[in-house]
């Protein structure tokens, strides 16, 4: 009599089963590494894209930096970029987004520090040329 085995065992099942766990794990935390590595660099487009208008933008025309910033002082800007990737406007409680004026006086600032915390990095820093 031959004897005919159909369907899979109990451990061949529980071996596929966590092999696929461990595959989707890999996976997942991947995703999540990449993830913040596209936050982080969106973080420093905008940093970058911050300080270029700074310098080349609003210096040049008024030979100081402003107090704050924001879209209407900075029109070269995207106003989108001035959100962090979690929606926070700069500056905002709970923005990843910092400036900060240097020796102000009337709202004219001779220096500044636009800085981002990042999540896969350290924090991400432009200081003013004229320092």
């Amino acid at each position: 009599m031959k004897s005919s085995n159909r369907g899979f065992t109990v451990i061949e099942l529980v071996v596929v089963i966590a092999l696929i766990a461990i595959a989707a794990f890999v996976f997942l935390s991947q995703k999540a590494t990449l993830d913040a590595a596209g936050r982080d660099d969106h973080r420093k487009t905008a940093i970058n894209a911050m300080y270029y208008s700074l310098e080349e933008d609003f210096y040049a025309r008024n030979h100081y930096y402003p107090e704050h910033i924001d879209s209407k002082t900075l029109r070269s800007v995207d106003p989108d970029l001035f959100r962090d990737p979690s929606g926070a406007a700069i500056d905002s409680p709970g923005s990843t987004y910092h400036y900060t004026g240097i020796n102000c006086a009337d709202s004219q600032c001779k220096s500044y520090m636009l800085r981002a915390d990042l999540e896969k990095e350290a924090e991400y820093k432009k200081p003013s040329r004229n320092n």
